[in-house]
């Protein structure tokens, strides 16, 4: 089990996509999300054939917080070229956590 952590508070359980498989199935089939999701490598994703609206963090190699977008099912989000990995989570969810932009987030095991 991973965590999610900024500043030393834990934000969610974190489940990480580790293998070219796992990446590629993501959320599909799913119908919610407990936590959150990283996916790495990763620059671009899409909500075609989701259940449900999420909220995307693009993360760049120092797990920087360089671009969020919330989506809804069926939708496919333009490349962050500066990501190296998205975290993904229930659309609200970064609210709730006050996750912004420029926030730099730990994955802790």
């Amino acid at each position: 089990m991973a965590w999610l952590v900024r500043n030393d508070e834990v934000l969610a359980s974190l489940e990480i996509a580790e293998s070219r498989r796992d990446r590629a199935r993501g959320l599909l089939g799913r119908d919610g999300l407990d936590g959150a999701l990283y996916l790495a490598p990763c620059r671009s994703v899409h909500t075609f054939r989701m259940r449900f609206p999420i909220d995307v963090a693009f993360v760049d190699a120092d797990l920087t917080v360089r671009r969020i977008v919330q989506m809804k099912p069926g939708r496919m989000t333009r490349p962050c070229w500066s990501a190296r990995g998205v975290i993904e989570a229930e659309a609200g969810c970064f609210a709730r956590w006050e996750l912004v932009e420029g926030d730099t987030v730990e994955i802790r095991q």
